[in-house]
């Protein structure tokens, strides 16, 4: 064993720039064959990747500069890599050390369930390595089974009618109708993929879909369609369930008497979390439903996607009957998972420009009469025929949606233009020097929730109760970092503690009226999950109790406080845990020292979850400059193995 190296490890991990874990796998893999220098600093670097979302490791790296993946500088690098005697010097170096070794598996050679794996020029965790593969064949099993089939002209004819009754009206200036063209491609196989940034209407399009889909079912629509709803989340689930049914509502009085909407609709259940719909077990990574035990549904619809991680993806598809039809619907652009993957995005990473083949423009052309310009014909793979990107927004325009474009398109320069004119109020920037600085803007955000609860805590009944929940929902402070004067955890406790000295709350305890909570672990006992938001008001039928209120839709739900231990306070939450919710008034917090984990798409996301007023506050603009500069970039093989 390495002295010097380990001494290293050690170091760094003491320093805060690697978990303790990636050190103890490393060690793991010494103890269970013979290992060399290099190969310990690769199990040490694959770990630590891995905790950050990469799937593996790509063996270039190894001999370029990963300190930018790990956010560490130049020296730091330079030390670990001088502790390590024998560092290959090219790919083929690494490839063949690493093939040697007894804890590798070369795919290909001899399968003796070695805990790494060697994937051409990729090194991987097994269980990583599994699941890319199984993703990439499940996916484009079902791309390929839609481009293959014989488009028949009944099919397509009976297609086009419908789809015209659906899309009545021509889009605005005559152009494409991309969402028309994406309800013609997800019935093409059982796999649709609808992308798009906020208000390109996906959800919208989804439900002309479902009205699609109940209209040829055929046989299916006398014993009913069955559909499920899914999201990463419990708040990301409960918005897809009502915009979806508000836009069948509206459907079902479009198409009249030719389809009983209302009627089938209604057999439709709530939209469910991923893991309530796949049945996750306690203390377990395994769900209920899986290869062997499928799900039964026909059609299965899940928003958010880019929150989706690899291994979920890997058990959602496992547990999906090959009949039944996916729809992925998700902006490609916005954050991936805190977990390994980066699912959506590598699925989509063509979605821009098209690359429809011949088969598919001639086919969308005879089930929608639309013309797909040449611009967007090309020769892209399987997947790519079943992908639509949605264009024009409806709804996110204005300064919010030009700052969102300039930031997604990497111009800095134009989203300082934007931010800095504070275009109708809309949009602000507002440089701080301390934390405190900030705090009569949490204060005026957050006012009115608590006023509401002071108002009617003697007589609050669920209409209330719901009325509060959804004023709490209107300003929102989000962090780029957990950690912190500048994170959720220093931002949570000032923001606390400036509201009760204003007199609108009183904190007696951990538990006290008007605490905003988000749930940090699934609770299948108390049904809250990882991600859901409530508050914490007096227990009706119980003086003195208290009990945290969470909203379904149009209903509220409500769970013993005493009850929940997995909790944090939620006055201020990170970006990536504001995913699949929105807010009328959104103020994104940035460091005063930015890093690799502050990007492009972090900036973008917390742009996009604010409805009305996007406020930006921060100690150093260059920190903004920076992030907008620099994009995430995941080591992943799922493109190549879907390309291929």
């Amino acid at each position: 064993m390495n002295d010097e190296f380990f001494a290293q490890v050690d170091a760094l991990t003491e320093a805060g720039q690697l978990r303790r874990l990636s050190g103890a796998f490393a060690r793991f893999i010494a103890s269970i064959g013979a290992s060399s220098p290099p190969l310990m600093a690769a199990c040490v670097l694959l770990s630590e990747l891995e905790g950050r979302g990469h799937s593996c490791l790509l063996l270039s790296e190894l001999n370029a500069d990963p300190a930018a993946l790990l956010g560490w500088n130049g020296d730091e690098w330079l030390h670990l890599r001088a502790s390590v005697d024998g560092w290959p010097e090219d790919v083929a170096s690494w490839r063949t050390l690493l093939a040697a070794s007894e804890q590798v598996w070369p795919v290909g050679g001899a399968d003796c369930s070695q805990p790494l794996v060697l994937d051409g020029d990729r090194l991987y965790l097994r269980r990583y390595w599994q699941d890319e593969t199984h993703v990439a064949a499940a996916v484009r099993g079902r791309a390929l089974g839609g481009v293959l089939a014989s488009d028949a002209d009944a099919e397509t004819a009976e297609i086009r009618r419908w789809l015209d009754i659906l899309f009545p009206h021509a889009t605005r200036g005559g152009g494409v109708d991309w969402q028309k063209v994406a309800c013609a491609v997800a019935m093409r196989g059982k796999l649709g993929i609808i992308t798009g940034g906020p208000g390109t209407g996906k959800t919208y399009t989804v439900a002309r879909l479902l009205a699609l889909l109940f209209a040829t079912a055929g046989s299916m629509r006398q014993s009913g369609l069955r559909v499920a709803l899914a999201a990463p989340t419990g708040k990301a689930a409960a918005r897809l369930k009502q915009s979806i049914d508000d836009a069948l509502d509206k459907l079902a009085v479009l198409v009249g008497t030719a389809l009983p909407l209302r009627e089938l609709t209604a057999r439709m259940g709530a939209a469910r979390t991923l893991h309530s719909l796949l049945g996750a077990r306690p203390d377990t990574r395994a769900f209920q439903h899986n290869a062997g035990n499928q799900l039964d549904v026909d059609v299965l619809i899940v928003d958010e996607a880019s929150m989706i991680h690899l291994e979920m993806m890997s058990a959602l598809l496992a547990a999906l009957p090959p009949e039944a039809t996916l729809i992925l619907l998700g902006d490609k652009d916005q954050l991936a998972s805190v977990e390994a993957g980066a699912v959506l995005g590598d699925l989509c990473h063509n979605a821009e420009a098209g690359e429809y083949l011949p088969e598919t423009l001639s086919y969308v052309q005879a089930s929608t009469g639309q013309q797909i310009p040449d611009d967007y014909a090309g020769h892209g793979g399987p997947i790519a025929q079943q992908t639509v990107m949605l264009r024009e927004s409806r709804r996110f325009g204005g300064p919010i949606g030009e700052l969102a474009l300039a930031v997604n398109a990497g111009n800095a320069a134009k989203a300082v233009e934007v931010l800095r004119s504070g275009q109708d109020g809309k949009v602000a920037w507002t440089d701080f020097a301390q934390p405190a600085d900030m705090l009569q803007l949490a204060l005026s955000g957050y006012r009115q929730y608590l006023q509401l609860i002071k108002n009617s805590i003697a007589d609050a009944d669920d209409v209330v109760r719901l009325a509060i929940l959804r004023s709490f929902e209107g300003f929102r402070i989000l962090c780029a970092v957990r950690d912190g004067e500048w994170g959720v955890s220093g931002l949570n406790d000032a923001i606390e503690q400036r509201l009760q000295s204003a007199g609108l709350l009183k904190r007696t305890g951990e538990w006290y009226v008007g605490r905003p909570v988000m749930v940090t672990r699934n609770d299948y006992a108390t049904g809250v999950f990882n991600g859901d938001i409530g508050l914490t008001l007096p227990d009706p039928a119980r003086p003195g109790a208290l009990r945290v209120y969470f909203s379904e839709g149009e209903t509220v739900r409500s769970v013993l406080a005493t009850r929940l231990r997995n909790v944090e306070t939620a006055f201020a939450m990170t970006v990536h845990k504001s995913q699949g919710s929105e807010f009328a008034h959104t103020a994104m917090v940035l460091p005063k020292d930015g890093g690799s984990m502050l990007a492009r798409e972090l900036i973008y996301t917390g742009i996009t979850r604010a409805r009305d007023y996007f406020t930006l506050l921060t100690p150093n603009g260059q920190v903004l400059l920076d992030a907008i500069g620099q994009r995430t970039q995941r080591a992943s093989g799922l493109r190549h193995l879907l390309d291929n």
